[in-house]
Order: C-alpha cells, then structure tokens, then sequence
C-alpha cells in the first residue's frame, strides 16, 4: 500500500458504529471487547496516534491538533446507526442532533431530554469557575476518581444500546 494514498475510514452501509472520543477516554478496551462481540465497527478518534487493536473493524483517526477537531470529525460522522462515547457535553450535543446514542463513560447516557440541563449546568461550572480566585479558585475539585463501578455501568449501558440498535436492523 502507498504510504501517501489515503486511508478510507469509510463505515459500511448500515453498519452500527461506535466513535470514541479517545483522547481522555478510560474505557477503550471495554469498548473493543462489546463491539467485536456486537460485529460493531470502531473508530478511536484522537490528536495523537496510539495503539488499537488489529482488527477489519476497528480503526484509528489521528486528526490534526487544531481546536475541536476531534469533536468536529465525530459529529460529522454520526447517525442513527452510531453510538458515541465522550464525556465532553457539548460533542454530545452535537451527536445528539445528528441522530446517534451518546454514553459517558460512566454508563450514563445522554438523551434530548439531558443534554439541555447538562449544557446548562456546564456554562454555569465555568461561569463559576472563571469568578474564583486566590487559594479557593486553585482548588477546583474536579469529577469524582474513575471507579470499578462506574466501568461496569459503561459495560452494561454500551451492550444495552448495541442490542437496541441491532434490533432496529
């Protein structure tokens, strides 16, 4: 294969596929493992290259650095026959409108009747944020620690949703 020819990342015609915002992504080998069980197609989006696993149907997108440009490619690329994993709220937004099932990567799905308060609540976090300062404003806090829990709740929702879709076939 030509080095320079381009790489077709194309999905097949009503294939069901989940795009992963990877770059902060703690559940990419959950996802690799429910996917080839479901015969879902993967594509682990990210601004820098990383291993994912040899596969016919999962494949890696390095995009450029510039800003949203991971967001930019997922929500260009999702449908009705997607689910995109992302804890970013407005990406989620974004999938939301073009038809896809949206999962945090806590098991949490992202629906039209949350991605309204969850936009909400985020504008209001940074308007907050941005009026700390001094020792206070250092202290953040930031979203509780990663748990074993939280990956069994993905685990479940993720195979929840790719049964759903594989019955929409």
């Amino acid at each position: 294969m030509d080095a320079t020819a381009p790489i077709d990342h194309a999905l097949p015609a009503d294939a069901i596929a989940v795009l992963v915002d990877a770059d902060a992504c703690p559940v990419k080998e959950e996802i690799y493992r429910v996917a080839e069980r479901h015969r879902a197609h993967v594509r682990v989006v990210s601004n820098a290259a990383f291993r994912v696993p040899v596969g016919a149907r999962v494949k890696r997108i390095v995009v450029t650095d510039a800003f949203d440009a991971a967001d930019d490619w997922i929500a260009a690329h999702a449908g009705p026959r997607t689910v995109v994993v992302t804890g970013d709220i407005l990406l989620a937004g974004r999938a939301l409108r073009a038809g896809a099932r949206v999962l945090k990567h806590d098991g949490r799905e992202f629906d039209a009747a949350s991605i309204g308060s969850a936009i909400a609540t985020r504008a209001i976090m940074a308007d907050l944020r941005a009026g700390m300062d001094g020792l206070l404003g250092a202290a953040g806090g930031g979203p509780p620690p990663f748990s074993k829990a939280d990956r069994s709740h993905f685990l479940q929702a993720l195979d929840r949703i790719l049964v759903a879709l594989s019955r929409q076939a």
